[in-house]
């Protein structure tokens, strides 16, 4: 099965991002299934590189990291520019993306999960 995510959210605040995390990072370990996860909005944020983690929560950049060396991890690129984030501080395995790598993947998923 093809899964796309599409995170909205920061990596820290609620539990969206983590939830959404740990179903793609479970995916990918199961046989048969290819996992891509489009950071959009806020969730561009998930991807800058070395952030501090609050006390108390789970280390987002570890596990886009795990789902990056199974699939794919696209941060819009807009939404990287409004947040001041260039590509050189992202997280190993994201790569800045567009819309049109979106509506790509989106046509390429069996499923689409929104968090």
């Amino acid at each position: 099965m093809k899964s796309l995510f599409i995170l909205n959210e920061g990596p820290y605040g609620s539990e969206r991002t983590y939830n959404a995390l740990r179903l793609a990072g479970t995916l990918c370990g199961r046989e048969g299934n290819e996992v891509k996860v489009f950071l959009i909005g806020e969730g561009a944020s998930c991807a800058k590189s070395g952030q501090k983690v609050p006390e108390g929560y789970f280390n987002i950049q570890v596990m886009l990291g795990k789902v990056a060396r199974a699939g794919e991890v696209g941060v819009c690129g807009t939404c990287m520019s409004a947040r001041g984030i260039n590509e050189f501080e992202l997280a190993e395995g994201a790569h800045r993306s567009t819309m049109a790598e979106l509506a790509q993947w989106t046509e390429w998923a069996d499923k689409v999960l929104v968090f």
